[in-house]
């Protein structure tokens, strides 16, 4: 089967009392009076490229887990979402984002783990000790932000820079670094609870009127890293490869292939098995992540679907 026909590439919807829309690597994001109508289509990024084919319900999965995470942490911080009118929408308050992200790391891996592995002793002003293994778990999460590009890479940045640069100021940065790390404990406790370990990941915040709220998604494959805690146990300290539930398999399959988003690398082809690879994957996710099943929209017409649904919703 074409997965093509299967997948929300692109939007293009012009909904009543539409005043803006912003297309992202991954999300459409409409601007309807003080409300955002955020669609997470099917398309996939990495190194900040968006790759040539769309992948299968992965826009459902991250839109659904978004939401369960969203709603399981209410208690914790204000956020802005009020409801979810499709599989693929949610919808919620406009807010003026911040202009970084909070990220989280309990483990050396990814990003973090190829900075070391380079030589790179400091990342985001965190001083991390000699001798660190592959994958091994701090002694406490570290919050290692990242500026938001509008376009190009996000960069990394430390938490001194942020306040000396004005970016955001030493009050509300500190009610940043405190919600990002009772989230990650939160997201560390439910992941337990499935047999998982929420290795890193990354807040977006933003304020609705002089209100700090969470936005965007959180816990997700696209924003998250997950490792079955069994396979950790058994092969932390081995040569195997780490099991991860993420997004970095499709960054080692393009490493593999020779992209890394760097100049003059050409993004290698998609096949069919390995996008519908891709898709199993974020659905195997899902489900260990919620321990839910994963319930596939209606496909058919999906442009349709989802535009029915959110006109039907603001009405």
């Amino acid at each position: 089967m074409n997965p093509d026909s299967f997948s929300l590439a692109s939007t293009g919807f012009e909904f009543p009392g539409q005043t803006n829309v912003y297309h992202g690597k991954v999300r459409d994001v409409y601007t309807i009076g003080e409300k955002l109508v955020m669609v997470a289509s099917d398309r996939i990024s990495a190194f900040d490229h968006i790759l040539p084919r769309a992948i299968p319900y992965k826009g459902q999965v991250l839109n659904q887990l978004a939401v369960h995470f969203l709603e399981a942490t209410r208690d914790i911080v204000p956020n802005w979402l009020l409801n979810s009118p499709d599989p693929n929408v949610s919808v919620g308050l406009a807010a003026s984002p911040f202009k970084v992200e909070m990220v989280i790391r309990g483990y050396l891996t990814g990003h973090a783990l190829r900075e070391y592995k380079a030589g790179k002793r400091v990342l985001c002003g965190v001083a991390l000790p000699d001798g660190l293994q592959d994958n091994e778990k701090f002694p406490a999460p570290i919050i290692t932000p990242t500026t938001k590009a509008s376009e190009g890479h996000d960069e990394d940045i430390s938490k001194e820079d942020i306040i000396s640069n004005g970016i955001v100021s030493p009050e509300d940065y500190a009610v940043l670094e405190k919600y990002t790390r009772a989230l990650f404990t939160r997201g560390t406790e439910m992941a337990a609870e499935r047999g998982l370990i929420l290795v890193d990941t990354k807040y977006e915040f933003g304020k609705a009127g002089d209100t700090i709220i969470l936005i965007d998604e959180i816990h997700t494959p696209d924003s998250s890293r997950y490792f079955l805690k069994s396979d950790y146990e058994r092969d932390f300290g081995t040569d195997a490869p780490m099991n991860q539930l993420s997004k970095e398999f499709v960054r080692e399959w393009l490493i593999a292939n020779g992209f890394q988003g760097k100049d003059g690398q050409k993004m290698p082809d998609m096949s069919d098995e390995l996008v519908w690879s891709i898709s199993e994957r974020y659905i195997e996710l899902y489900e260990k992540v919620t321990g839910k099943s994963f319930i596939k929209a209606n496909t058919d017409k999906i442009k349709e679907r989802v535009e029915e649904n959110v006109k039907g919703y603001l009405g």
